[in-house]
This record gives structure tokens, sequence and C-alpha cells, in this order.
């Protein structure tokens, strides 16, 4: 039984004869934060108490008469200024327990109402090598995914690739100008990698070279606002407002210096190479050129076209081989260039329903309140990503049927997104519900993108690559600690990839997701603490129980005797197990994979108090000893498919 459920549907009935919305209040029922004041807490009467005019323990009072609890709680206890502590009863949780134990879903209903739920994400460029960077999108979303599949949903997933933006019109114009036929011929992928980062680096070069003067003038008028506001501060030292407006003007003044130092750390990498400079100086108009190999290919090109078909069968390959370590497939990889026959008509639906207008020279949408446009026609005639986009919308809604789509994409997206979402409305899909699921940057210690020491962005194969080596090292070193090692080798390998892989996963779903994070290798393989590696070993440890006992899970499974609350420990436990639903739905209300990493945690730690203060295998009861048994396997398999909603594996052995 999800109990949280049950307990807010009784209190929302309750609430319905005095407030015309009881819905935030029943909300306001959640999981006790000190078990000494019982399971769970009721904390509304405050708010409604304001709102009501009365005071807040009379309405506490209230709604412990109203509330009929009897067949879930002990008497319900007010304290404070109006806290309302419910504690669960003992046989409810010994019953419910069992019930869980024995069920496959372990206590997790199927919803009541399915949505065709269609979830965007990974969608790395082809023809460009995944990297960290494209590492929160993945496991995010195939997180999410798991989880609406698991709780009944119709899920589709999409692999929405970038093959026909910007980047191809870099692509083509490096093949037809800097290829290296050798190179192209034996390894075709890292070959157009390369010339993308080449002409990338020389528009980056023409660009910021036109682009300095003005950000120097900019650095030096806003030092002049910083001396400004610093005077005015200075006058009056006692003003918070004054010593905001100087703070938030430093904070200004440090970005456009950190601007222009970057773009100098830019221009002088080529000016101090004599090859790139040469390739700078002789091609002076690349930004605008590798733009129109993108007009060109958009307009269909023959040449251009032909180009795209024979580059990516390969790029696709290599994406598909990375996708297939991670575990993952996608019931669909609809990339840009899937929508570029829609695009035309896309454009000519928003003119002629007034959503969009030219605006020199471009098609454009103005959305109340947005300063920037919605470019959906350039003024070359190339589309952009807002026209794919607002295609893309039409398809899965239309075509997919979709009730929700989500957007499993960095946050440094959102004003697109917020943009795209108003313009869809604005075509009638105002009805769908449509989410950006952002989410932050993953950092090095020096709290910047995380890059290798180099300066280059941290390959995503490599990465795996070293993960797994860090792993196998402390698998090694755990089994050759024991007298007698147990682990082959073959075993060692899976153990360590499992270990490995699931740190990495784990330690970026445990996160808030819009929050960014420092990477750290070493606290993301530890044994103890937050971590995959800690609660992959809670599932070992209860497998060892077994083994050592010669027990299969499957018998265990099959017993059918009481469940023992005999100590506090065991309760805890067992209330624990009981939460695995709500856990899930609350994944699924915020699209948030760190309450399940937070609720994972939470029970391996449980269960570590529970194997230090019950013993299992030494128990002479044959009953409580069966009740142990089956408290341990229901933890294993709690935890077990907790993480494989995570995309993560467990082993046996450790």
């Amino acid at each position: 039984m999800n109990f949280q459920a049950e307990l807010r549907r009784k209190l929302r009935a309750t609430l319905e004869g005095l407030v015309p919305d009881p819905e935030p209040f029943a909300a306001m029922l959640r999981p006790a934060q000190d078990p000494r004041f019982g399971d769970f807490q009721i904390n509304c009467a405050m708010p409604l108490a304001a709102q009501m005019g009365r005071p807040a323990r009379d309405v506490a009072q209230q709604l412990v008469d109203s509330l009929d609890l009897d067949d879930l709680c002990d008497a319900p206890e007010i304290a404070g200024p109006g806290f309302i502590n419910l504690r669960l009863r003992d046989d409810l949780i010994a019953a419910e327990t069992r019930k869980l134990l024995s069920d496959e879903r372990l206590g997790v209903p199927v919803v009541p109402s399915s949505k065709v739920v269609v979830i965007d994400y990974s969608g790395p460029n082809v023809a460009k090598p995944m990297h960290v960077g494209h590492l929160r999108s993945t496991v995010l979303g195939r997180s999410l995914e798991l989880v609406m599949r698991h709780l009944g949903h119709q899920v589709i997933t999409d692999n929405h690739l970038g093959d026909w933006g910007t980047q191809f019109g870099m692509i083509l114009y490096g093949y037809k100008n800097f290829r290296d036929d050798a190179a192209y011929q034996s390894a075709p992928v890292q070959e157009l990698a390369r010339l993308y980062r080449l002409v990338n680096q020389l528009c980056d070069y023409h660009d910021l070279r036109a682009e300095l003067p003005k950000l120097r003038d900019s650095l030096a008028e806003q030092q002049q606002q910083v001396a400004s506001d610093e005077s005015a501060a200075a006058a009056q030292p006692k003003n918070k407002d004054l010593a905001k407006v100087v703070k938030k003007s430093r904070e200004v003044l440090d970005e456009r210096a950190a601007a222009i130092a970057s773009a100098e750390k830019k221009i002088a990498a080529v000016d101090s190479d004599a090859q790139l400079a040469a390739l700078a100086a002789a091609h002076p108009r690349i930004s605008e050129l590798a733009r129109l190999e993108t007009a060109k290919l958009h307009a269909g090109d023959e040449e251009n076209v032909r180009l795209w078909n024979e580059f990516l069968p390969a790029c696709l390959d290599a994406l598909n081989a990375m996708y297939r370590r991670l575990g993952i497939s996608f019931d669909l990889t609809l990339g840009e260039s899937f929508y570029n026959p829609m695009l035309a008509e896309v454009v000519r639906e928003l003119q002629d329903h007034k959503i969009a207008v030219e605006s020199d020279g471009a098609v454009c949408v103005f959305i109340e309140g947005n300063a920037a446009p919605f470019i959906v026609r350039k003024a070359d005639g190339a589309f952009s990503y807002a026209t794919s986009d607002i295609a893309t919308i039409k398809y899965r809604v239309e075509t997919l049927h979709a009730d929700v789509i989500l957007y499993v994409v960095d946050a440094r997206q959102s004003e697109h997104f917020e943009l795209l979402f108003a313009t869809a409305a604005k075509l009638g899909y105002g009805g769908i519900d449509c989410r950006h699921i952002k989410f932050g940057t993953i950092l090095g210690n020096d709290r910047r993108p995380y890059k290798t020491r180099s300066g280059d962005t941290v390959g995503l194969e490599s990465l795996l690559n070293e993960g797994i080596e860090r792993a196998r090292a402390i698998v090694d070193e755990n089994d050759n600690s024991k007298p007698t090692p147990e682990l082959s080798e073959e075993q060692r390998a899976r153990i360590a990839e499992i270990v490995g892989l699931g740190g990495i996963f784990y330690a970026d779903l445990k996160h808030n997701r819009e929050s960014d994070y420092v990477f750290s290798w070493d606290k993301m393989l530890a044994k103890t603490g937050d971590t995959a590696t800690y609660i992959q070993y809670a599932y070992a440890r209860v497998m060892g129980i077994l083994r050592k006992g010669d027990y299969a899970a499957d018998d265990v499974r099959k017993l059918s005797g009481p469940i023992h609350l005999a100590t506090p420990t065991e309760r805890r436990l067992a209330l624990q197990l009981n939460r695995f639903a709500t856990a899930l739905d609350d994944v699924v209300a915020e699209y948030r994979p760190n309450l399940l990493t937070q609720y994972l945690f939470e029970t391996a730690n449980i269960f570590a108090a529970f194997f230090d203060e019950c013993p299992v295998l030494k128990e002479a009861d044959a009953s409580l000893k069966e009740s142990r048994l089956r408290l341990c396997l229901g933890t294993a398999d709690i935890l077990r498919t907790g993480l494989r909603l995570l995309g993560i594996q467990v082993a046996e052995q450790m």
C-alpha cells in the first residue's frame, strides 16, 4: 500500500468541505523527519488557520475529529502550534509488508490512467564523438523512461539527433577544403570530427576578431559604471541597496573581462600557430561560407545531399556502438533531417495564421514579453532549430498522439524552449504538456566545465573506460584482501563494469538535476556514503546471507509466514520498503530521479542498521528467522529494481 497516497486521499476528503481547493493542503501531509514524532505529519493546520481566521490548534483538532484513520493509524497527536503526528498501526505495516514481499511489482501499482509520453533525450550531433556533456541528458532521460514505463505509461523515446544543422555546414566546408583523404578512408568519423573542430575554430577566430573592439568598448563602459556606482555607495555607506548595485555591477564587469580574456586566448591560439594562421588568412569568409553550405544542404543541393548521405551511416554506427555499451536503445531516432520536408509548410502555416512575420529578411515569431524573436527562417533562406522543433511537436502530437513531451536538455536552452512552447500554443498545441527537463553542468575541481588537463572536452568513451579501470582496482583490492579470493577473472571484469558505470550514472542522478556538480572519481566510487557502490554492496550483502545459509532466493519468496516487527529497526525497514511506490510517484511528479537515489540510499542505510542489530541466520526462533530472511530479500529486490530504474545493474558478489 502507498501509505502516503492513502493518507492524503483521506485528508483531501476531509478538507473538501473546508476549502475550495484542498489539493495544496493535502500535499502538506509528508513523512515525519524524526521518527519520534511518528511516521507522517500533517502540516496544513497553520496555513488553514490563517485563511480561516481561527487558532491553528483548533483547526488541527477539527481535522483530527473529522479524519477517519482508525484503519491506518494509532490515535493522531497534535503537537506544537498545530502539527498533527500520525503513527501507522504495526499490524497494518506487517500485513502490507507481507503482501509487498509476495508481489512481483513490490507494492507499486500501475497508474489508473496511462499517458502517451514522448521523452526526447541524449540528442548528440552526428559526426562528432559523444563527450561528457552528453552524459546528463542521456542518464536523466533513460531513468525517467524506465520509471514511467514501470508505472504503466506508454513511453516513446526519441533520440533527436543533430544531423542537419549548422554543424553540418561546417563539416561540408571542411570536407571540401581541408580533408585528409587517407585519414577519411581509414577513420571517417574521426576525420569529420577533426574537420568540424578546425572549421569551428577558424569561424570563432574571425568572428571574435570582429567582435573584440565592441567587447573592449563594453568593458570600458562598465568600468565607468562601476566607478559611478562605487562613488554613490561610498556617499551612503549604510545603504544596502546601493551595496547590492555595486556587487552586481562588479559581476557584470568580471563577466565582460572574462569574455575578452576568452576571446583573446582563442585568437592567440590561431595567431601563434603558423599553419592555423595561414588557413585563417586564406579563408576570411569562412563563417559566411559555412552557413551557405548549410543553406545549400537544406535547399537540396545535389553534392551536399550526396555527401550528407555518405557521411551519415558511419556516424550513426559510432553513436549506436556507444549506446549499446550504455545499455540504451531508442524507440525512434528521428534527427532534424527527418523533419526537413515539413519545414516549408511549417513556415507557411505560421505566416497564414499571422503568427510569424518577416523582419529584416528573416521570418520570425515575436512572443510578448520576450525581446528576442523566434526565427523560423533565416535571411539566407535556411531553416533553423526553431522550425525543426515546431515540426517535431506537430509530428509527436498528430502522429504519435503524445499527451506529454519531455525535453531532457541543458538548462542553457531554457529561452529556446519557452519560445518554442509559446509558439506551439499559438498553433493550437497548448493542451499538450510540454516540459523542458533542464539540467546543470558537470564541473571540474576548478568549478568550470569538466575538461581534460589539456583543456579539451572529456570524451564519453574515455570517461567510461576510466571509470571501469578505477572500479577494477577496487574490486581486485577487495577480493585479494580475503583469505581466499572468490572471484574469477571474468567475474572481476563484469563487476568492474557494473560498479564503474553505475558509479558514473548514480553520481549524476543523485544531484538535483538543475544544479551543477563537481565530478569526483573518489566520491563516486566510494564504498561508503551516497554512492551506487554502497547500494550495490547492500544488495550483494543480502545475496551473501542467502548463499551462506544455502537459501535460494525463489524459495525465500515463496515463504508465507507472518512478518514480525520485533524491534524498532525491523519496523523501520518494513515501513521503508512500503515507501518504494511513493518514491517513484515523487520522481514522476517533479521529473527528478534524485528522489529515487535518495530513497535507495536511505533504504541501504536502514538495512545496514538492521543487519547490525537483527541476527538472521543465527536467529533461533524459526518464524522470526523466516521473517528476517524475507525482509532481507525484499530489501534486495527493491534495491535491485530501484537501481535498474536508474539504468544501473547489480552483482551478487562484490
